[in-house]
């Protein structure tokens, strides 16, 4: 389902997610160490899950979690894709929800992998 585009992404090195954990100051969640060494250079739709290769990339997990942090998202949660200022998020357990103005919203996906098929895959 990847879309071909003229700069491709590159996927993330085990070496890259410990210094992204480092930078950040708490650890990933399995599933999301999973996408971002194995599928974070997929693009498909209208949604950019964070990654983790290039610090230059606007989608650059510590820029983006700095911001979520600094706007309200609680800091226990890492956030794995940006729309606008809302976020939706990953706790460390695995599960998957949707931070909007202020609130965790009801809705929630059991893992990463099935957030990306019923969200991301289809935006």
């Amino acid at each position: 389902m990847s879309e071909t585009v003229p700069v491709p992404l590159e996927l993330a090195t085990f070496e890259q997610i410990v210094e992204v954990e480092e930078e950040i100051l708490i650890p990933l969640p399995l599933a999301l160490k999973e996408y971002l060494m194995e599928a974070s250079d997929v693009i498909v739709g209208s949604l950019e899950p964070v990654t983790a290769s290039d610090p230059h990339s606007h989608t650059f997990l510590p820029e983006v979690a700095a911001y979520a942090w600094s706007i309200g998202l609680p800091r226990e949660f890492v956030p794995i894709c940006q729309r606008g200022d809302a976020f939706f998020f990953i706790s460390q357990e695995g599960e998957v929800k949707l931070w909007q103005d202020d609130e965790i919203e009801e809705d929630s996906w059991e893992t990463f992998w099935e957030w990306a098929e019923d969200v991301w895959m289809r935006s």
